[in-house]
């Protein structure tokens, strides 16, 4: 099945709502003016049921089918929060806050969920109840997770779940999954190294920290490929290096920090277990101590067999087989929706932005020509979730 029809009337409006959004972005869970305008709309289109304060700001609301003999609920997740940056696309409706932009594209994530939520409310060509899930806080304040610990999947008896993220380079009118790990795991590092100060012009008095934390930078690298089965993927990078501020003193202290990035638990259990046996050894081989504290961040995000064929068929229905990858190769980059996905089977889909700026780019914006599509996956992946027999 093609874009629906229905939607072109519809697009006009749902840009105006992704524009007051982008013009008015909000951070991780400071979402109020965001969330109240969703709520504002969802009120309008006459949906059953809506609950908010879940995970602190986030909202669900709830639709219900002509009829519920198959009692299935499914739930649909658009995330709300900006970055912090500073715009510069020069739109018409570029950021009125400065430092604050929609810089990934969850201004259109939220407003394509609501088109699908108006035709859902309008039409409720399905047997059963979808759960419109409008998340904050997914840019680093775990969002998802506090939803989750709300009990949102018990409350609303949610038996799938389903996400969806724009990506610039794919091309519009196209979809990309992959069943299991399709974004890493997000772990990050402090190591705190101790050696002794002094002159610069007399280093043989010191226990260099800089020099040990040099060493500990390239034998980290290690980690990843003499331990990790290459076939399988991780990432270990440092990403600063913290001293004195002085050109004449050798510090008593440096520290590093970084992030670990990797698609499967047991991979992820490794490298926190050789990194707290490498910190400490490292370091005392230059006479310095070291300590690692290694935090765990958003969980690998991982889709589901059944549900992931289910999703790429949806979206072969909206834009062609030919126009959906089933096979995409996984991204390094994080998101919470892992969270919703560890509770209940289902899967998280890539839609194409087109050639735009990339994402977390200070020039980027969302394609409003992708509206449509997104739309139209929402609206069919429930219908054909829960038919009318």
């Amino acid at each position: 099945m093609p874009i629906i029809n229905r939607l072109a009337d519809f697009h006009a409006e749902i840009t105006e709502w992704r524009h007051d959004f982008h013009s008015n972005p909000e951070l991780l869970f400071d979402v109020h003016r965001t969330v109240g305008k969703v709520e504002e709309l969802l009120k309008s289109f006459g949906v059953d049921e809506i609950v908010t304060g879940l995970g602190k700001t986030g909202l669900v609301a709830t639709i219900k089918g002509k009829s519920n003999k198959s009692g299935k609920t499914i739930g649909l997740r658009a995330d709300m929060d900006a970055l912090p940056i500073f715009e510069k696309t020069g739109k018409d409706y570029a950021s009125k806050t400065d430092g604050k932009m929609h810089a990934c594209g969850h201004d259109g994530h939220t407003a394509m969920l609501l088109g699908a939520a108006k035709y859902l409310a309008e039409t409720r060509n399905f047997d059963g109840t979808v759960a419109l899930i409008f998340q904050p806080a997914e840019e680093g304040g775990g969002g998802g997770d506090a939803m989750v610990k709300d009990g949102i999947m018990e409350t609303f008896n949610i038996d799938e779940v389903y996400g969806m993220h724009n990506f610039p380079g794919l091309p519009v009118g196209s979809f990309a999954i992959r069943e299991g790990g399709i974004m890493a795991a997000t772990d990050e590092f402090t190591i705190e190294i101790e050696g002794v100060g002094g002159h610069a012009a007399m280093p043989h008095l010191t226990i260099d920290p800089l020099v040990a934390g040099a060493h500990m930078i390239t034998g980290l690298q290690t980690l990843v490929s003499r331990n990790v089965d290459p076939i399988k993927n991780a990432v270990l990078s440092v990403t600063a290096m913290i001293a004195n501020d002085s050109y004449n003193v050798i510090s008593r202290t440096a520290t590093l920090k970084g992030t670990v990035r990797t698609l499967d638990e047991e991979i992820r259990n490794l490298m926190e277990k050789r990194m707290n046996e490498f910190v400490p050894n490292s370091a005392a081989a230059f006479g310095a101590k070291a300590k690692l504290n290694f935090r765990r961040g958003y969980p690998v995000t991982v889709n589901a067999p059944k549900q992931t064929t289910f999703a790429g068929d949806i979206a072969a229905q909206i834009v062609g087989e030919k126009q959906v990858i089933r096979d995409i190769s996984p991204t390094m980059g994080g998101e919470d929706f892992s969270y919703m996905l560890n509770e209940r089977p289902g899967a998280y889909i890539i839609i194409g932005q087109g050639n735009t700026a990339g994402l977390h780019e200070d020039t980027y914006d969302f394609n409003d020509e992708i509206i449509p599509i997104g739309c139209s996956y929402w609206i069919e992946l429930a219908q054909t979730a829960m038919p009318i027999k």
